[in-house]
């Protein structure tokens, strides 16, 4: 039996480093939480390996949750989420979300293990080239039905890594000339409604396995969830203002080569 109180603590530290992060370089915790999480379960023998993965993603979604919150009604309170285009996005992205979570049970595990780490190498790409300047080049904004369904396949991949989505859907917007402010207004509030949906998925696919022990809602690990969340969602704001004092663009570049590090990792392991 392992040490249930040893493995929430561990996990607090893990909200901390992730909190801290978050709020330093405005990423999703799923990035850093997915990896070591799932090294933390089979540690600690919580779950088996062929289940480790998926629970770790479902666990993380299930954080990102609250995280999102946070985020998204900072956000709204400084007028940065465009409602006019947001309801398309957030169908999308909690439709694919959705899907993800009942498929991501069903896909191989070493096929998720890949799809995680070619989407960890693409992020930690775009966070390299993201200081540098750009041509400005006007790409109109779709309709909403055509949105929604690129915003779906955002959602998808989201769900399937465990991430909130902010990686994909930023840079989708800005793409299509939405101001980066309102860009991330918008991921904000979509974090929650992949959070939501997602977990709903993972929550729904995990009950029918029967060889998870106590603790789990489906695939999501209740302990570390807790664990989790109770450090993140203070120390991010401490993340937050140490990009007054510290050199951001820098530890991006550290972070992203960390990024792809972890990503061969989880291949190769």
């Amino acid at each position: 039996m392992y040490d249930l109180g040893l493995l929430v603590a561990s996990c607090a530290l893990l909200g901390c480093i992730v909190g801290f992060l978050a709020g330093l370089l405005g990423i999703g915790g799923g990035l850093i939480i997915v990896p070591v999480l799932t090294s933390l379960l089979l540690v600690f023998d919580v779950t088996s390996a062929s289940h480790v993965l998926v629970v770790s993603i479902a666990t993380s979604l299930a954080s990102i949750l609250f995280t999102s919150t946070s985020s998204a009604l900072a956000h709204h309170k400084n007028d940065n989420v465009p409602w006019q285009i947001a309801p398309w996005v957030m169908t999308g992205v909690g439709l694919g979300a959705l899907i993800s979570g009942f498929a991501a049970s069903l896909i191989p595990e070493q096929v998720l293990r890949s799809v995680f780490a070619i989407s960890v190498v693409f992020i930690a790409g775009r966070m390299v080239l993201s200081t540098r300047n750009k041509p400005i080049v006007d790409h109109p904004l779709p309709k909403g039905p055509i949105l929604g369904g690129i915003s779906a396949l955002m959602g998808a991949l989201s769900g399937l890594i465990g991430i909130g989505g902010g990686a994909l859907i930023v840079p989708m917007l800005n793409y299509f000339s939405v101001d980066i402010k309102k860009a991330i207004g918008c991921a904000s509030a979509c974090g929650i409604v992949i959070a939501l949906f997602g977990s709903i998925g993972y929550i729904s696919a995990g009950w029918r396995v029967t060889d998870l022990a106590h603790g789990f809602a489906g695939f999501v690990y209740l302990p570390a969830l807790f664990g989790i969340v109770v450090t993140s969602w203070f120390v991010a704001p401490l993340g937050a203002k140490a990009t007054h004092y510290l050199p951001v663009n820098i530890i991006k570049k550290i972070f992203a080569v960390l990024l792809v590090l972890i990503a061969l990792k989880m291949v190769f392991s």
